[in-house]
């Protein structure tokens, strides 16, 4: 089979590499159909997560068929279709059984083109199946689906549920990529007074407002003085940090009113300032994490229901075997305009459920 192998920073190529097989009774093997690229894959090329050794098949979202199963396995059955979640979790070891499947430590965690190899191939073994992939109704269309494997439920668990929005807060999404997008489309969940939007790009700032920002900022125009005037010199009640840079992150803690809240999503790849000679009297609560994705069995109801708007963040479609060029769009969204691109050899359309 082929995949995209990572060779070390700034390289990458789609090749051949060996199929997969069963190695733990736990494992199921997925002919993957379609997959999406992260930011966090964006970092690994940069050298920013040095975990990831040379000659892994990067990828950690898709959605498939499983072809085979270990004799553990109890969930799923070949045929089944099946979203493929961004982090593995093995049930047992003390976080899982706290829900908190990203910091597993069976054996789980955000392993998939991390500590062993991804989704960005044509089949993937995926360990610890029972709990680490979730069957899929027919109604939802594999390239929705595919969006439910990590930035949604990330958005949602790690910027809004960390962030503890609440109704009638003003929220501020600093970053208006796919995460900070699916921010804002679960912010509107819990009905804040106003979401505010801040990017660079203009392109992603009108995205922002489809999607139900109520109001946005340039990143370069002191987006810290909008947030003050809408909120009588306060601050915003919650603020998402959805880049994963220094700068941003400032920006954040400028933004935040005492007593607030700081959800930090972005993934950073350098030393950050915290002001504290600031920070320290304002009460101010700053969260961090790794998505566990609890919420997606939710997620996916709710995307099957048409109560998110997944494909409104697509923007780009490739076949699998386009991985380089979908990924050249992809690092340069502020030329191209894309937010999500998902590739694949099989495109699975919803099926209408007839009408009763």
């Amino acid at each position: 089979m082929k995949g995209y192998v990572f060779h070390g920073p700034g390289h990458a190529s789609w090749q051949e590499v060996p199929d997969p097989g069963i190695k733990d009774p736990t494992d199921v093997i997925v002919r993957v159909d379609a997959v999406t690229i992260c930011g966090t894959d964006l970092h690994i090329l940069k050298g920013d997560v040095p975990e990831v050794r040379p000659g892994t098949v990067l990828g950690h979202e898709a959605v498939g068929e499983i072809v085979e199963t270990g004799s553990d396995v109890r969930t799923v059955r070949p045929g089944d279709r099946v979203l493929v979640s961004c982090i593995t979790a093995c049930g047992r070891c003390a976080y899982c059984r706290k829900a908190m499947y990203g910091q597993c430590r069976g054996g789980g965690g955000w392993i998939l083109g991390h500590l062993i190899d991804g989704t960005q191939a044509e089949y993937v073994r995926v360990p610890h199946a029972d709990l680490s992939v979730h069957a899929l109704p027919n109604t939802l269309a594999s390239e929705d689906a595919v969006l439910l494997a990590d930035i949604f439920p990330t958005a949602y668990e790690v910027g809004v549920l960390n962030g503890r929005v609440r109704p009638g807060d003003t929220v501020a999404v600093v970053g208006a990529g796919p995460i900070g997008l699916a921010a804002i489309t679960t912010a509107r969940l819990f009905a804040p007074e106003r979401i505010v939007a801040v990017d660079l790009a203009a392109a992603r700032l009108e995205a922002a407002r489809q999607l139900g920002a109520d109001a946005v900022a340039d990143a370069g125009e002191g987006p810290e003085q909008l947030i003050a005037d809408l909120t009588d010199g306060l601050g915003a009640d919650v603020v998402i940090e959805a880049v994963g840079v220094p700068e941003s992150f400032e920006m954040c803690t400028r933004m935040v009113r005492p007593g607030g809240h700081v959800a930090n999503v972005g993934v950073h790849g350098k030393p950050v300032t915290l002001h504290l000679e600031d920070l320290w009297i304002k009460n101010v609560t700053i969260t961090t994490g790794l998505v566990d994705t609890h919420s997606t069995p939710t997620l996916l109801r709710m995307a099957a229901a048409g109560r998110l708007p997944t494909s409104a963040l697509v923007t780009h479609t490739f076949p699998l075997d386009s991985m380089q060029e979908a990924y050249d769009v992809f690092a340069r969204a502020a030329d191209t305009g894309a937010l999500k691109v998902v590739l694949g050899e099989q495109r699975h359309d919803a099926v209408a459920v007839p009408e009763a």
